[in-house]
């Protein structure tokens, strides 16, 4: 699946979410390394564990992040 990001420097995640688990996710631009390391972090993880560690964490000033923006892809592929 592929989810298009607002607000963040990253501009689409994509991933799959099979049988409630976290696979696959590669970030479209953004801070290489960071999100590297991210990916490696929810690969294998529950959805529902993901997101509720994810959502709502701030880049700066922005009113969101690229983590947040993970958890509201990692929930658009469940819903799929």
């Amino acid at each position: 699946m592929t989810y298009k990001t607002k607000g963040t420097c990253s501009t689409q995640i994509d991933l799959e979410v099979t049988d409630g688990i976290v696979r696959n996710v590669k970030f479209t631009n953004g801070c290489n390394g960071n999100l590297q390391g991210i990916s490696k972090l929810v690969e294998g993880m529950k959805a529902e564990d993901a997101i509720a560690k994810l959502r709502g964490i701030k880049c700066g000033f922005k009113p969101t992040s690229c983590p947040d923006q993970l958890s509201y892809a990692i929930e658009q592929a469940m819903n799929s």
